[in-house]
C-alpha cells in the first residue's frame, strides 16, 4: 500500500521521491514485459533479443506510459495537490517556447558537429535497428508516434515532472536538482554508448533548466520531442538512402 503524503500540497520527501518514481517507473516497465511476452509467446529469458526490434519498443512504450502515468498522478494527488500542478503541466509562455525551441536546435546542431569531429555516426545502430525492423512490420507510424509523442511524455513526466518537484525545496537545490534529473535520465539510456549517453546528459542539463525557469513540464515535453523528431528524421534520411 502506498503511503498517504503530506495534505497540505507540500511535495513528498526527497527519499520518497526517489523510491515512488523508481516504483511506477519499474511497474511500467513490468507491465510492458507482460505484453512483449504475450505479444510474442516468449519467456523473460529471451527479452534482450528484442532490444533492436522496432515493434517490442512500440509496445513497451504504449504499454509502460499509461501505467507510469496513472501511478504519477495517483501518487502526486496524495499530497494534496492536483497531478497537473504537481508534475508542471503547464502551459509555457509562447517567448518561452520559441527560445526552449531555439536552444534545442543550437543544441542538436553542436551535436552532431561533435560527433562528426569525434567521427562517430550521427544514427546509432539502435536507432536504425528499430527504424528498420518497424518498417519490416508495417509499424512505423507507431514507432513515430512511440518515439516522438510517448517517450517524451513518459520520461518528463517522471524526471523533469515527479522527481524534480520532489527535490527541489529552496533556490541552493536548482542545479543540484537539475543535475541529477538529468544523470538518472542518461543513466537510464543504456542501449546507446557513453558519447551519447553524455550527450543525453547535456541535453537534460537544458530541459531542466527549461523546467525551472519556466516551470513547465509540458515545455521541457516538446523539446524533448523536437531532440526525437530530429533523431528519427536522421534514421530515416541513412534508412531510405
Amino acid at each position: 500500500m502506498i503511503p498517504r503524503g503530506p495534505q497540505d500540497g507540500t511535495p513528498w520527501g526527497r527519499g520518497a521521491t526517489l523510491a515512488l518514481g523508481a516504483g511506477a517507473l519499474f511497474a511500467g516497465q513490468a507491465a510492458a514485459l507482460m505484453a512483449l511476452t504475450w505479444w510474442y509467446h516468449i519467456g523473460l529469458d529471451e527479452m534482450p533479443d528484442l532490444s533492436g526490434d522496432g515493434v517490442a519498443i512500440i509496445v513497451v512504450m504504449l504499454v509502460a506510459t499509461p501505467v507510469q502515468l496513472t501511478l504519477l498522478a495517483f501518487m502526486a494527488r496524495q499530497t494534496g495537490a492536483t497531478a497537473v500542478d504537481y508534475l508542471a503541466l503547464i502551459v509555457p509562455r509562447r517567448a518561452d517556447v520559441v527560445l526552449g525551441v531555439l536552444a534545442i536546435l543550437l543544441f542538436i546542431v553542436i551535436g552532431d558537429a561533435v560527433s562528426w569531429i569525434a567521427g562517430k555516426t550521427l544514427v546509432t545502430a539502435f536507432q536504425y535497428d528499430i527504424y528498420r525492423t518497424a518498417r519490416a512490420a508495417g509499424a512505423l507510424p507507431l514507432l513515430w508516434l512511440a518515439v516522438v509523442v510517448v517517450t517524451p511524455i513518459n520520461e518528463e513526466a517522471l524526471f523533469r515532472g515527479f522527481l524534480f518537484r520532489g527535490w527541489l525545496r529552496k533556490p541552493g537545490d536548482t542545479w543540484p536538482v537539475i543535475v541529477a534529473t538529468a544523470l538518472l535520465w542518461a543513466i537510464i539510456h543504456v542501449q546507446y554508448d557513453y558519447f551519447v549517453i553524455a550527450q543525453v546528459f547535456v541535453c537534460g542539463l537544458i530541459l531542466g533548466w527549461f523546467r525551472w525557469a519556466t516551470g513547465s513540464t509540458l515545455l521541457t515535453m516538446l523539446l524533448h520531442a523536437l531532440v526525437n523528431a530530429e533523431g528519427m528524421l536522421e534514421t530515416a534520411f541513412i534508412a531510405h538512402g
